[in-house]
């Protein structure tokens, strides 16, 4: 007989790719993985993980059990649904997915208030990149997941994947405090050519939002600095090496230096609650969502 955990274990791998990923989705460490894959493969004398680089890679035989894992986590997860709904509580393992803003300023409030209204349900945060959270929820690997969308660059949810808005936020163009629109009361997006620009990655939403909206106003942008987080950012803003289009949830205070300006029209990203289809009736999901709508405007009035 196959374990249940172990196959949980192989899925989970092949979802995030790296036993690290893994290990952190699961909550265990990548030893705990390691050996959890080891003992598969000692159960089905079948080699399941090949060393590729730093990296593995899942074996054919293994990329076959991962599918058929797949399958039976669904089935153990509508059984769970069914279970919880006819107790009518929140309970068990809630796995939650955020984007990093979202992860910093929302959820410890909400995961707080969960904790101590619904004891029996044990929530679970990892953070990730809001296009790679949808695919986790569609695939099984998350319960539920925190993402975004900007005004013109909708994140559209796939086939099994329902969502619920949690609400709006917003914007703001920074720059150093000597900048020319520093003593402007807003600042149209046509103005914003010829400036040097501090922005995420390619890859991120907010660096393709904010290609896409400089180039609907006529203007390429002159990206000279990028880093993943926010407060990077605004240091690079800071240090008077440019500006940047930062979300104002979860940025926390300005530094001396640095003056935000707001756009005109005021660029809006919203959030999103999704999750998957088959567990629509689980009062985990119906709760946290609930939550996670109530706290948000008390969040977004601090922002």
């Amino acid at each position: 007989m196959l374990d249940l955990q172990r196959l949980r274990a192989l899925h989970a791998v092949a979802v995030h790719g790296t036993v690290g990923a893994a290990a952190a989705s699961l909550g265990h460490t990548p030893s705990a993985v390691s050996q959890q894959i080891a003992k598969l493969e000692r159960e089905t004398r079948t080699v399941l993980l090949e060393r590729r680089g730093r990296g593995v890679r899942l074996t054919e035989q293994a990329e076959q059990l991962a599918a058929a894992a797949q399958q039976l986590l669904a089935i153990v997860e509508r059984a769970e649904t069914e279970l919880e709904e006819r107790r009518g509580l929140p309970a068990g393992r809630l796995t939650v997915a955020a984007f990093a803003s979202a992860a910093r300023g929302l959820l410890p409030a909400v995961l707080a208030d969960l904790a101590v209204r619904h004891p029996a349900l044990d929530t679970r945060l990892t953070e990730v990149d809001p296009h790679l959270s949808v695919d986790l929820v569609a695939r099984g690997a998350v319960d539920l997941a925190i993402a975004h969308d900007w005004d013109i660059a909708p994140l559209p949810a796939p086939p099994g994947v329902e969502q619920a808005p949690i609400g709006e936020d917003l914007c703001d163009l920074l720059v150093p405090a000597g900048h020319p629109f520093a003593g402007r009361a807003s600042v149209r997006r046509e103005d914003l050519g010829g400036e040097r620009w501090i922005c995420q990655p390619p890859g991120r939403v907010c660096h393709d939002w904010l290609v896409r909206t400089l180039r609907a106003a006529g203007c390429e942008p002159d990206i000279v600095h990028q880093a993943d987080e926010n407060p990077t950012l605004v240091a690079l803003v800071a240090a008077g090496l440019g500006v940047a289009l930062i979300p104002r949830l979860g940025r926390g205070p300005l530094p001396a230096g640095v003056v935000e300006v707001p756009l005109d029209p005021l660029p809006v990203r919203r959030l999103y609650a999704l999750w998957r289809s088959g567990a629509a009736r689980r009062p985990a999901i119906a709760e946290t969502v609930r939550t996670l709508q109530a706290h948000w405007p008390a969040v977004s009035a601090r922002n």
